[in-house]
């Protein structure tokens, strides 16, 4: 219990001391200035002539030209890339919807050629079933004819 009243004085010591300085006005942290201090006397302040700021607006005139005809340039790129990757998108679904088209071609070609095999293998079992159907029927009639004509 004592150990634990010597810790508790020393932190009550601590944060007095801290409390007691937040009162003090002192810059603990230096704070970057936003504004620029007023310092200007009339001695610093430079005096431009008319021509000197009628240069300098021609020549801010002719910088804001360049960068607008610099910036014209670099938007009539951009859009003629972007249509350039228009129409190759465009082709290239053109080309899948041909290749599409000739795979479904192909599909029935192969299909139309299935069923007439199909029809050539099922008139080729007609002929010869009714062969068979025709021999067998005069094989039973000759032989039903000789066993009871006989008798």
């Amino acid at each position: 219990m004592w150990k634990s009243n010597k810790r508790l004085k020393i932190c009550g010591r601590i944060m007095s001391i801290v409390i007691l300085m937040s009162f003090w006005n002192y810059p603990v942290l230096g704070e970057q200035l936003t504004v620029q201090p007023l310092n200007s006397y009339e001695s610093e302040i430079k005096r431009y002539s008319d021509y000197e700021v009628d240069t300098l607006i021609e020549e801010l005139t002719e910088a804001a030209l360049e960068a607008i005809e610099q910036a014209a340039a670099e938007a009539a790129k951009a859009m003629a890339l972007s249509m350039l990757e228009r129409e190759a998108a465009a082709m290239r679904e053109a080309t899948l919807q041909q290749a599409e088209a000739l795979r479904w071609r192909l599909e029935a070609e192969r299909q139309i050629k299935a069923v007439k095999d199909a029809k050539r293998v099922g008139i080729k079992n007609a002929i010869i079933a009714g062969a068979v159907c025709l021999l067998g029927g005069l094989v039973i009639g000759i032989s039903g004819t000789i066993y009871f004509g006989g008798r």
